[in-house]
């Protein structure tokens, strides 16, 4: 049997032991949790578009024409029956002048995309808010920051972590490495087997967390909006967004499989690489090229949104470095995870088993 066959042998046993074992069962939850929230924003933007439209609707330039100053009379002649319609009266603090009561209303009118809330003080406009039920171009913005900086800073670290320090450490605990040990192969052989299962795994359950998360954003809008931008460049955002995440398990993967078997505790090295890819945002340049972050980074097709409100300073200490070429960025991860694999099939071929120090 050549090599890459006994390579995938042991990768096919090891599958079944990494999907459904117990340790990577919360996986799955880090996986899906961005999808649980899309799906939420997505049915609640449903009902909202439902709710919305029981009311009578006015055309889009009605809307645009509403200006501030003008009576609640005025409003209603010109735009017919709100969809609500609230007066009350406010009155004044005792500390003030006394010029009577506050009279206030609030109207609400829709025109199949937008929703105006009209704000009146003594009858008179003051103030008048026209947000859309639904903003492709904001969800999407969304979306990049939740994979950047939920996905590929915490969700496929935690989740490979989890994955890759059990193929051997989890095995070591329950004192059935030997069997592997025992079997015809030599140890790097394993070593590359338990990889390439640990691998398909983690890249399986993060891209498909991702695409899901793509549809459910993609869910609640117009369908020929949806199209537009899939025939446009949708197809390829998705494909950079998975690449990115498979590319996240093959660095994260290989280093925590290295760790695992290099290391008694490999939690400490482990919260050292999360300490230093948290921080690689106020790292200098130079400093923020050496973090598997930046090149996952470089290969996701839209950049990570930042608050235009923070402050200026904070924002100048988060501004990422200039993204690598992505092929530069692919080339220097899987560079990297070629040396950390060596690394480790160098320690597995040392590896003595003692479970009683376990």
């Amino acid at each position: 049997m050549s090599v890459w066959a006994q390579i995938w042998t042991i990768a096919r046993l090891e599958l079944f032991r990494v999907f459904f074992s117990k340790r990577s069962f919360w996986v799955y939850g880090l996986a899906l949790f961005p999808v649980v929230i899309f799906t939420g924003h997505a049915i609640d933007s449903k009902f909202r578009q439902q709710r919305w439209g029981e009311g009578s609707r006015i055309t889009p330039v009605m809307m645009d024409s509403f200006r501030e100053g003008a009576t609640g009379e005025e409003i209603l002649e010109k735009a017919g029956t709100p969809q609500r319609d609230r007066k009350w009266t406010r009155r004044q603090r005792r500390d003030e002048d006394d010029e009577g009561p506050d009279r206030r209303r609030f109207m609400t009118f829709f025109d199949g995309k937008r929703q105006a809330q009209l704000n009146f003080s003594d009858g008179k406009l003051t103030s008048v808010r026209i947000s859309p039920l639904l903003n492709f171009e904001e969800d999407r913005k969304i979306f990049a920051g939740v994979f950047q900086y939920f996905y590929l800073r915490l969700g496929i670290f935690f989740g490979c972590l989890g994955i890759f320090i059990n193929l051997f450490r989890g095995e070591m605990l329950d004192c059935s490495l030997h069997y592997w040990f025992l079997a015809p192969v030599k140890r790097e052989v394993l070593l590359m087997g338990k990889y390439l299962a640990g691998l398909i795994a983690a890249a399986s359950i993060f891209t498909a967390g991702a695409a899901l998360c793509f549809g459910a954003l993609l869910f609640p809008h117009e369908s020929g909006e949806v199209a537009a931008y899939l025939n446009s460049v949708g197809y390829e955002h998705l494909a950079w967004y998975a690449l990115a995440a498979a590319l996240g398990c093959v660095g994260y993967g290989s280093v925590f499989l290295a760790a695992g078997l290099l290391l008694r505790n490999p939690i400490v090295p482990a919260v050292v690489l999360l300490l230093w890819e948290a921080s690689n945002s106020f790292l200098p340049d130079i400093l923020q090229k050496l973090s598997v972050l930046h090149y996952l980074q470089s290969v996701c097709p839209v950049p990570a949104p930042m608050n235009s409100n923070a402050p200026a300073l904070l924002r100048m200490l988060l501004s990422p470095a200039a993204p690598s070429s992505v092929w530069v960025a692919i080339a220097g991860l899987l560079g990297v995870t070629a040396l950390v694999l060596f690394a480790a099939s160098q320690a597995v071929r040392r590896l003595e088993i003692n479970y009683g120090t376990e």
